[in-house]
């Protein structure tokens, strides 16, 4: 194995998972852990979960069961954020600073400040080093401590195989032989910084050889361990990274049934944890049921015959159960259980589809409008995409408005389209046809209006036949009048599709369970 970290590994190491770092990546998963716990139970629907019936009697539970649930659904959340996120990365932690907490003891609130707290002591710590420093002779009781610790995160970035380097570490920073050198008035502190900041150099991932370089200007001792050691808890969170894009493969192998396992452990110990599940597919199921029932009456009206009964497989009404959670209703209706770690992001694309739609339909209407053929203009179709979309980015916030970006739009859209057809010599675009653009832009407002349930309605169609094409890597065509916005659709359509595929690998046993019963129905 080479003696130096591989810098095309590691240059990914910024920009990938959470690691292993020893200390460093035990306090970073730690601090992972706590957030996903958070965001897990954010997203968990408990209130409405109270008045519905069980479908088998609740149990009591001890403190000890549950905490040790709490824990398995964390570990599950943690591991299953890894392998289907594919940007999941740990970052550094900035301390709060005058944040209001309820003391539950008296019930006063007072001002967190824990950023202030840090800063003190750490001010503290380093004056007491400057003064350390400064006496005559020198003393080097606390330079010594920061030395060993320098070692021990250095020796944690190492590989198994990188002897030369772990020789070279150890030999250098002996710091039995250092005190000898102290106590005899013979440490130079400033050749050890020199050799930790050239093994820093050796280590770090290239996105950290500027902030490395930067060490070497910096001459006063204390100012220089400071820097070194904030270098250095960059670089514990991209070893930490990397550590997480190693492991990905192998843990993608062996979620799938860590998931189900973890899931099962819940459900033995809460066993009303399918029931938003079995009412999802259930209603999907009829759902699916009656449009293919609409479908197979005769021209003239009247029942289906017997021959025609429509047949339902699972494959089929999970597909479309899957479709449902593209337009739910977040804050009124449960969640199914197998799908709470991944609501957020089925919210996330839900809220991007429908911005998406938005867009489309404008460019639609626009390019229907607008003279013949100036959509082939290929700068002027993304110039306006692009235009459109920043008038629809704050589109879910509260404080946007629909109606009054639109109206934005509509103004923005006619200016283009009458300097398009100016630069191209065209014919100029009418008041008459500003005025019908506009108007046309304008009732998208309404998610009843019959071009953004059109585009809506292709956007899903898209949607559900690349999820019926199983895992062919091709995607399918775009339907008619959705080309400008193809490359938006697709990029949302391989989300949609990897994650559903990944949840219906670890769920299935239980999918097929219910299914079996409720396809089975007369």
């Amino acid at each position: 194995m080479s003696e130096n970290l591989d810098k095309s590994h590691r240059n990914k190491a910024g920009e990938s998972k959470p690691s292993d770092s020893e200390q460093g990546l035990g306090g970073a998963l730690e601090r992972s852990d706590e957030a996903l716990q958070k965001e897990v139970k954010s997203d968990a629907p408990s209130p409405q979960r109270v008045g519905r019936p069980h479908s088998s009697p609740p149990r009591l539970v001890t403190v000890e069961e549950l905490l040790e649930t709490a824990k398995g659904v964390t570990n599950m959340a943690l591991a299953h954020e890894i392998v289907v996120n594919g940007d999941f990365r740990i970052n550094t932690v900035e301390l709060a600073e005058g944040r209001r907490v309820l003391d539950p003891g008296t019930g006063v609130m007072y001002r967190c400040l824990e950023k202030r707290v840090k800063e003190i002591v750490h001010k503290a710590f380093w004056d007491c080093l400057s003064v350390q420093l400064s006496e005559d002779p020198p003393t080097y009781d606390h330079a010594i401590k920061l030395v060993g610790e320098i070692k021990e995160t250095l020796l944690s970035f190492l590989l198994p195989g990188h002897t030369r380097l772990r020789n070279q570490i150890t030999e250098v920073l002996d710091l039995e032989l250092i005190k000898q050198e102290a106590e005899n008035g013979a440490l130079d502190i400033s050749k050890l910084a020199e050799f930790i900041i050239g093994m820093m150099g050796t280590l770090c991932a290239p996105a950290r050889d500027e902030e490395v370089k930067k060490l070497k200007d910096i001459k006063e001792i204390v100012p220089l361990f400071r820097a070194i050691f904030s270098v250095l808890d960059l670089m514990k969170v991209d070893m930490a990274n990397f550590a997480i894009t190693s492991i990905r493969p192998h843990l993608m192998q062996q979620s799938v049934e860590y998931e189900r396992k973890k899931f099962q452990e819940v459900l033995e110990k809460q066993p009303n944890s399918l029931d938003f599940v079995t009412q999802w597919l259930e209603e999907a199921s009829n759902d699916l049921l009656t449009q293919k029932y609409k479908h197979a009456l005769p021209a003239g009206g009247g029942a289906a015959g017997s021959g025609d009964a429509p047949v339902l497989t699972p494959v089929s009404v999970q597909n479309y159960a899957y479709l449902k959670l593209l337009k739910w209703d977040h804050f009124r209706r449960p969640f199914p259980e197998t799908l709470l770690m991944d609501q957020s992001r089925f919210q996330e694309l839900q809220l991007q589809l429908e911005q998406l739609a938005v867009l489309g339909a404008v460019l639609l209407v626009t390019f229907s409008t607008a003279a013949p053929g100036i959509s082939g203009h290929a700068d002027f179709a993304e110039k306006l995409k692009m235009t459109v979309k920043i008038l629809l980015m704050d589109m879910h916030l509260p404080s946007f408005h629909l109606e009054d970006a639109l109206t934005s739009i509509g103004e923005k859209v006619c200016l283009e389209v009458r300097s398009c057809l100016s630069l191209c010599g065209s014919s100029p675009f009418s008041t008459n046809k500003e005025t019908v653009l506009k108007g046309q832009v304008q009732a998208l407002v309404s998610p009843d209006d019959p071009i953004r349930r059109i585009v809506e309605s292709r956007i899903l169609t898209f949607l559900e036949t690349y999820l019926a094409s199983g895992h062919q890597k091709l995607l399918p065509t775009v339907p008619g009048g959705l080309g400008p916005i193809q490359k938006e659709l697709e990029e949302i359509a391989v989300k949609f599709v990897r994650l559903v595929n990944y949840n219906k690998m670890v769920f299935c046993p239980y999918y097929d369970t219910i299914l079996s019963k409720l396809l089975l129905r007369p």
